[in-house]
């Protein structure tokens, strides 16, 4: 193995790069990422390199050991430059999870509180006076600190359950 990558960052990779969850990486998983770097292979020609339709973490393993030594692009490392490109996606997803809690925190503290989620969702035609409840229910369910608001942390992890979901 690459002396820059240990097997926890390969483990953590690989579940990553498994979108579905089920413990294997498809050739099409492994062929988007493959593609992402400018490697092009057919889903054929790639299951004759590889030799089976999928890889647990073993043969993904031993597969990034094979291709490690031998393929570099623009001088650095696929997996790694995979890793990097996953970091980027998430900053993004960061920034655009921050304008979207921008748009609740509305006087600018660095929290939801419950009448400030009312009020942007009032505007937004998802809440009238029998929901009330539910707003609270919403940010004691999300408030893992129990402070009584939502803050970033709090409301990334809703967001991205909700997306999830």
């Amino acid at each position: 193995m690459s002396p820059a990558l240990n097997r926890k960052d390969l483990q953590r990779i690989f579940e990553k790069l498994d979108k579905s969850g089920d413990g294997f990486v498809s050739l099409e998983e492994l062929n988007r990422l493959l593609h992402r770097i400018g490697v092009e292979f057919s889903l054929q020609e790639l299951e004759s390199l590889v030799g089976k339709p999928r890889l647990d973490l073993d043969e993904f393993l031993s597969f990034y050991d094979s291709i490690s030594d031998h393929h570099n692009v623009n001088g650095g490392n696929i997996i790694e430059e995979e890793e990097e490109e996953e970091e980027e996606e998430e900053e993004e997803e960061d920034g655009d999870l921050a304008k979207a809690f921008k748009v609740f925190d509305l006087n600018g503290d660095g929290f939801i509180s419950c009448e400030e989620l009312e009020s942007v969702l009032g505007r937004l035609g998802l809440w009238d006076e029998k929901s009330g409840q539910d707003c609270r229910r919403m940010i004691h369910f999300y408030d893992t600190n129990f402070d009584g608001f939502v803050d970033f942390e709090e409301f990334k992890t809703m967001m991205l359950r909700t997306v999830s979901s």
